[in-house]
């Protein structure tokens, strides 16, 4: 069986299937699926996902780099009051993100601490969104690893790695990271197949990041978590292990990294 890592079914992309699209990931073999939060607005359709399906869908807590501002001190005493309430399996989707817009790196940099040090103090791993900041986003992660101990030991992993093979290699340095692997393993300008064909499937975990990061041959279109076997599919072939390998890995990966045991 498959999971998925990272996907926000609770998205308004869904409210005209969502039952039928779980269904369909189910068939596929997918039958567990992490949801992490973006905001004040996502919190309750993803915890109204998560209760009507426990044994399945797992929300995490945390503020999406995007979605931080000049002022974060009200959302993220939100943050913080969820979090302690013991139902989240993780820490995210927090990180920081320089694609669209710098403006606000000296406070996504203070949000991604604050996350980090209450995920070292509640004992969960960390959802990392990294885009265009790699060098900003590991060096907090590392700093934060190294001073962590014993209980606090930092865990996570970097959602939809994309990028070379050295930056690999630093994530993976790092005990208790992993790397998120998505759709776009599957595009061909990537590059991340032959990334990973050097890294090895030994440290990852799947995604879809659905609704987003269609994998080829739904590139463009709505994503699901039905795609995940095209994931894996890809993967093997990088790494020049059987499907049922990588489903094997990646699903023991995600059990370890959340804490959440099959059945």
């Amino acid at each position: 069986m498959f999971v998925d890592t990272h996907a926000h079914l609770y998205s308004r992309q869904f409210d005209g299937d969502r039952e039928a699209m779980l269904a369909r990931a189910i068939a596929a073999g997918v039958d567990r699926f992490f949801l992490p939060n973006i905001d004040l607005e996502s919190i309750d359709g993803m915890n109204a996902l998560a209760a009507a399906h426990p044994d399945r869908c797992f929300p995490m807590m945390g503020l999406h780099p995007c979605s931080v501002g000049e002022h974060n001190a009200e959302v993220m005493a939100v943050m913080e009051r969820e979090l302690r309430t013991g139902r989240y399996c993780a820490v995210g989707e927090i990180g920081i993100d320089l694609y669209w817009d710098k403006t606000w790196l000296t406070q996504q940099q203070e949000v991604f601490r604050q996350h980090i040090r209450w995920a070292k103090e509640l004992r969960l791993p960390i959802v990392i969104h990294c885009r265009n900041s790699f060098a900003e986003t590991i060096a907090i992660v590392e700093e934060e690893s190294l001073n962590a101990s014993g209980d606090e030991q930092l865990r996570g992993v970097f959602h939809c790695f994309g990028g070379t093979v050295e930056e690999g290699r630093r994530i993976l340095a790092l005990d208790g990271f992993l790397l998120g692997i998505g759709g776009v393993i599957t595009y061909p300008k990537s590059g991340l197949a032959q990334v990973m064909a050097e890294l090895g499937p030994d440290r990852c975990v799947l995604e879809t990041d659905a609704p987003y990061l269609a994998p080829v041959p739904h590139r463009g279109k709505r994503n699901e978590s039905a795609y995940i076997p095209l994931v894996a599919a890809e993967l093997a072939k990088a790494t020049g292990r059987t499907v049922e390998e990588v489903a094997r890995i990646t699903t023991a990966n995600a059990e370890a990294l959340f804490r959440v045991n099959h059945g």
